[in-house]
């Protein structure tokens, strides 16, 4: 698979921006905390900022993937991402750097990020075949938690012998190694089918969530992934305070214990295949989900000193599970849903999924300053540490292996 031109040009695309997405993990709530004294709630709204673009235009971006050339809309998102990490550190030199600055560069690079993702999703069927994809999801997946951990880890040490903004100026520049790679592929696009004037975007969207809404096997994965999303962000989004204020450690250790969990996604990405062919994609999917959802009760016993291994830990595993689950579920969907839905349909479930990231970070913001930093951690992960129950009990948990193709009643809501 790697001697495919077209597809190490993706990976290495998709690597550099994993690259930048875990500098931005980092160096915004570390900007916001270190350099305008942002409180535990701005910095919980900042990262539910980032999310709320898939709340906003999650669903109509599917629709608009599937109208549009898929590479343009994943370049065009990185030019507009790179130029507004950038403008962070500009300000910062020029003395007027403001949290309303902050709040604009994460909506509208959480918006480029909703096209993009919708869009790379869709694309990876273009560049693999359809054999290869499991392989292909599996080393995206390797790649994105991989670059994830140095760039969690560099964001912790360029904050603290650089500066804060600084890393974001770093973030911008991956933007733009991915743009190249992207140039570079060749591999042609069919043009999307031509629509009737009276397809009207509503209308689009809607046939998506149709399919998904009545599928008996999306629609399970969809809820356990929107409320895992919703508990594991709610805690994330006030991390980085509760480890700097309460913990009382440094920038540098910070980026070292959050990445923790990107570590973990590399073993989960590496494991996930062999899991899949080893006992079903349906039975590990929800084996590691059984194993790692627990974990999350380590977090908040996290302290100085050795306590900072129950962080270390708890993350770690978590990350297995959720890189098992990324795996897993975006396979099934790139295989079981039309071609001509895929967009719509991966938008559906991401704008679910993701917008439920925004509602959790804000929540996390809100619980942070009104109960404390640690008691926040509690409320999280205790219902986080059962959600794995959310599939065990639906179809998905009753197979060893997921469908390879749409059942007819959801085919039903497809286009003719």
């Amino acid at each position: 698979m790697l001697a495919q031109r077209d597809f190490r040009l993706l990976l290495v695309g998709e690597t550099a921006s994993g690259l930048g997405n875990g500098i931005t993990t980092v160096a915004l709530p570390l900007v916001a905390v270190l350099v305008l004294g942002a409180t535990a709630l701005e910095v919980g709204l900042l990262a539910a900022a980032v999310w709320l673009p898939w709340l906003v235009v999650g669903l109509p971006a599917g629709a608009w993937v599937d109208r549009l050339p898929r590479r343009r809309i994943m370049i065009v998102c990185n030019l507009v991402s790179a130029t507004m990490y950038a403008s962070v550190p500009v300000a910062g030199w020029l003395d007027a750097l403001t949290l309303i600055h902050l709040f604009a560069v994460a909506v509208v690079c959480g918006t480029s990020a909703v096209f993009f993702n919708t869009a790379c999703h869709a694309y990876v069927p273009v560049v693999l075949a359809r054999r290869d994809l499991a392989d292909g999801n599996a080393k995206l997946q390797v790649s994105e938690a991989g670059t994830r951990v140095l760039g969690r880890s560099a964001a912790g040490f360029t904050a603290q012998v650089l500066g804060a903004t600084v890393g974001l100026l770093l973030d911008a520049l991956t933007f733009l190694v991915s743009t190249v790679c992207l140039l570079g592929i060749h591999t042609r696009e069919e043009r999307p089918a031509r629509r009737a004037e009276a397809s009207s975007l509503v209308r689009e969207v809607a046939v998506g969530l149709r399919f998904l809404s009545h599928d008996p096997y999306l629609r399970p994965l969809v809820i356990y992934g929107a409320t895992l999303n919703l508990l594991l962000m709610g805690y994330q989004a006030v991390q980085v305070v509760f480890l700097v204020r309460t913990v009382g450690v440094g920038a540098g250790a910070v980026g070292l214990l959050v990445m923790c969990a990107s570590l973990g996604g590399v073993l989960g990405a590496l494991l996930a295949t062999r899991l899949c062919r080893r006992w079903g994609d349906a039975r590990a999917l929800v084996l590691t989900q059984a194993v790692a959802c627990p974990f999350a009760l380590l977090l908040p016993l996290t302290g100085p000193g050795p306590r900072l291994l129950s962080f270390a830990v708890g993350a770690f595993v978590l990350g297995v599970g959720v890189a098992v689950g990324n795996v897993v579920v975006g396979t099934f969907r790139q295989t079981y849903c039309p071609p001509a839905l895929l967009g719509r349909v991966s938008s559906a479930s991401m704008a679910t999924n993701q917008g439920t990231i925004a509602i959790g970070s804000a929540l996390g913001g809100v619980l942070g300053s009104a109960i404390g930093l640690r008691p926040t951690l509690w409320v999280l992960t205790a219902p986080l540490a059962l959600t794995w129950l959310l599939v065990a009990f639906s179809p998905v948990g009753r197979t060893r292996e997921l469908p390879r193709a749409a059942v007819p009643a959801a085919e039903a809501g497809s286009p003719r």
